[in-house]
């Protein structure tokens, strides 16, 4: 029995407490843990961060996403049923405990649109009941449940409101892959700010200043990267407040009462931050003269005087930190993983990797301890493809090299923070061009002696599912074997089963994968679909889907498993029935990496742990075929 490996279940368990955040009025902490091995929110009073008492009962899929809201004793939550995605807004009454459904109306999706200092009692939430495609926007009473409807929604992507509740702009996606702002007028919204197809993605408003004069704006209207600016609702007036020539601006700090921008930070190969204003010059000087790794402000008192940080570094699982700004004192609240403080972590390495055509993908390396000679390789493929890997704890990087492999992450074309020219250089090269991003990072690993050419595994979600599908069936012989986790197989189905509420956004998609409404567009759909190449797939494959998942439906899976079937070619197929768009219950995750892990193990020769009778005693896997 192998017995010196890092345990599933530290992993990819529970967390003991994670997703703090401190109430308005600066007396007490919450966080989200597990009760009965369920994750409930808890609370207990800023002075004694170490005692609480969980506030809710949820016996299914947990609680993740919550706020508090300006409501003495209020807090709000989203919950789905079983991964399906329509969310339903719940308050929690923390003087009884009571739980109320807010949006309780069969079949809708609602999100929370607004928590406000000046509309205490109220949140205003968006619900797509009247048409499932669009949201109109809700003020919702906090005590009484009281619905009223504050604007109807005739075909936006969304709305850019004040602290009032009110809408000022409106946001549209015209058909051609633009967008557009538009501005409350006499006779109605007019056109106010317009951003190119090849802007749209990375520019956009995002929120009024304090007295809805003006708007701030991630913008890279004659740039690459998208700068932070600010524009006069009077007269369009911009000024640019910070750019940067490596990458977007990504996370922007603003002031509690005025919302201007004091800070922002980019992401290119690690986070960095720089101050605008002098007020909060010296808490970034003392933060990072403390060893707390890379930070994120993850709530903060309604004064600003305390702020929960989120921290965390390669070797390091995040850590919470209560930070008193007048004391300048840090409060340690706690390892998320506390049994990985003490574990044999590894480092990252961000490493540049040129593409074959000159463009340079920031990715991350991280090798088995004590790794000099080449050796197998596992490459994982992010989700989107519109999103990014990043510097920092990684679950899957910490996994893998305590099983023997090197994990390399890369961020291919179409992924997002290095500028609107990379970004859009994934449009219409799912498949080929962005897979041949990742035929260059495996080329570069092989080259660098950190790969073996006979031990490569390729593995992702959603987006990266479909990468490693399509890199099975176009590079046959690179691939020693892939797993495939949410991943659609046919572009065509893919698009025209999106969920409906994404319709504002469906030209957008078009643009990038393909109109299948349109002759080229379906021939280009049906060509980079991997389900159309299944029989020349030769290497083994995993494939792992969510019943309930909205966006990449169970049907994209079964098509593909389908086709290897019928071409004679062995294929493992796990199914949840519990599940969406990935595992949200620990059992179910605990379940599905012992499954990758024993399928890594066979096709790669890595360490595996032996599972256990008690370790996902839970489970809904089914699996539906065995390869």
């Amino acid at each position: 029995m192998v017995t010196d490996l890092i345990p599933r279940r530290h992993l990819f368990g529970n967390p003991v407490r994670t997703a703090y955040k401190i109430s308005p009025d600066g007396r007490f902490l919450s966080w989200v843990a597990p009760v009965e091995g369920v994750l409930n929110l808890w609370v207990g009073p800023a002075e004694t961060p170490g005692i609480g008492t969980p506030v809710t009962a949820d016996r299914g899929r947990g609680i993740s996403q919550y706020s508090w809201t300006y409501e003495p004793d209020h807090l709000v939550y989203l919950q789905d049923a079983d991964g399906d995605e329509n969310h339903h807004v719940f308050a929690v009454d923390l003087s009884n405990l009571a739980c109320r459904d807010l949006t309780p109306i069969p079949g809708i999706m609602a999100d929370i649109a607004g928590i406000s200092r000046f509309v205490r009692g109220s949140i205003l939430v968006s619900i797509n009941a009247r048409d499932p495609r669009f949201h109109d926007l809700y003020r919702i009473d906090l005590r009484t449940g009281t619905r009223d409807l504050v604007e109807e929604n005739p075909g936006f992507a969304g709305f850019v409101t004040d602290e009032h509740f009110r809408p000022r702009l409106a946001l549209q996606l015209p058909s051609d892959g633009s967008s557009r702002a538009l501005r409350r007028g006499p006779d109605g919204w007019e056109p106010w700010l317009d951003f190119s197809a090849e802007d749209a993605r990375i520019s956009g408003p995002d929120h009024l200043d304090a007295v809805g004069a003006f708007v701030f704006c991630r913008d890279s209207r004659g740039r690459d990267t998208a700068a932070l600016t600010r524009v006069a609702l009077s007269d369009g007036a911009t000024t640019i407040l910070a750019a940067h020539d490596e990458a977007d601006i990504g996370f922007v700090l603003n002031d509690v009462e005025t919302l201007e921008p004091l800070a922002y930070a980019i992401n290119h190969q690690r986070v960095r931050w720089y101050p605008l204003d002098e007020r909060v010059r010296g808490d970034f000087a003392f933060l990072d003269s403390r060893e707390i790794g890379d930070w994120h402000l993850a709530s903060r008192s309604e004064d600003d005087r305390f702020w929960v940080l989120s921290t965390e570094s390669d070797i390091r699982p995040w850590r919470t930190y209560l930070y008193d700004r007048r004391e300048q004192r840090l409060t340690d609240l706690g390892s998320v993983y506390p049994e990985l403080d003490t574990a044999p972590l590894v480092p990252m390495r961000p490493v540049m990797i040129r593409s074959r055509d000159g463009l340079d993908l920031v990715s991350y390396l991280t090798r088995p301890r004590d790794a000099e000679a080449a050796g197998a390789l596992v490459l994982l493929v992010h989700g989107g493809p519109w999103g990014r890997d990043g510097f920092g704890f990684n679950p899957l990087h910490q996994w893998l090299a305590d099983r023997g492999y090197a994990a390399l992450s890369v961020n291919f074309r179409a992924s997002t923070g290095f500028g609107k020219a990379f970004l859009n250089a994934g449009d219409g090269e799912w498949g080929r061009r962005m897979d041949d991003d990742l035929l260059d990072a495996v080329a570069w690993a092989v080259d660098e002696g950190i790969a073996d050419p006979a031990r490569i595994a390729i593995m992702g979600g959603s987006y990266g599912g479909y990468a490693t599908l399509a890199a099975l069936a176009r590079n046959p012989e690179v691939y020693a074997c892939g797993i495939d986790i949410v991943g659609p197989a046919n572009l065509e189905t893919l698009v025209r089963t999106i969920p409906p509420y994404w319709e504002a956004m469906r030209a957008q998609l078009h643009r990038a994968i393909g109109d299948p409404d349109t002759e080229e567009g379906l021939a280009l759909l049906r060509e980079r679909s991997p389900v159309f190449m299944a029989d020349r797939i030769r290497s083994p494959l995993l494939i792992a889907q969510g019943a309930n998942d909205p966006r990449v439906r169970q049907d994209e899976s079964d098509q593909m498993v389908a086709a290897m079937e019928a071409k004679g070619i062995p294929v493992t197929y796990l199914l949840f029935p519990d599940e969406g768009h990935g595992f949200v219950r620990p059992d179910n995750r605990l379940a599905f990496f012992a499954a990758a892990e024993a399928f890594l193990a066979r096709h790669l020769g890595g360490r595996a742990e032996p599972l256990e009778a008690d370790e996902a005693p839970g489970t809904s896997m089914k699996v539906m075929r065995e390869g």
